[in-house]
């Protein structure tokens, strides 16, 4: 599985196919709002949206942006892991 970082996301790939993502926008300036989180079902159960979570939260606040999130999921994230 690798890991590919975009702009605007991150996502898990294997032999070319999709398997989990998370995906941020820059809502005001330095700003990034992580909108969305996905593990394909038969990856679920094994930390990878965690993973995902971390890996945007760290890939922001390394451009020297502030993290805020709409995606329930990454709510949660982030109140259970203060950055």
């Amino acid at each position: 599985m690798k890991y590919t970082t975009t702009n605007n996301g991150i996502y898990l790939e294997q032999e070319g196919r999709t398997l989990g993502e998370v995906t941020f926008a820059e809502t005001s300036p330095g700003v990034f709002t992580i909108n969305h989180t996905w593990v394909d079902g038969s990856m679920r159960g094994q930390g990878l949206a965690s993973e995902l979570v971390r890996r945007a939260v760290e890939h922001i606040k390394g451009k020297g942006g502030e993290v805020r999130a709409t995606c329930s999921y990454a709510v949660s994230w982030l109140q259970r892991h203060q950055h």
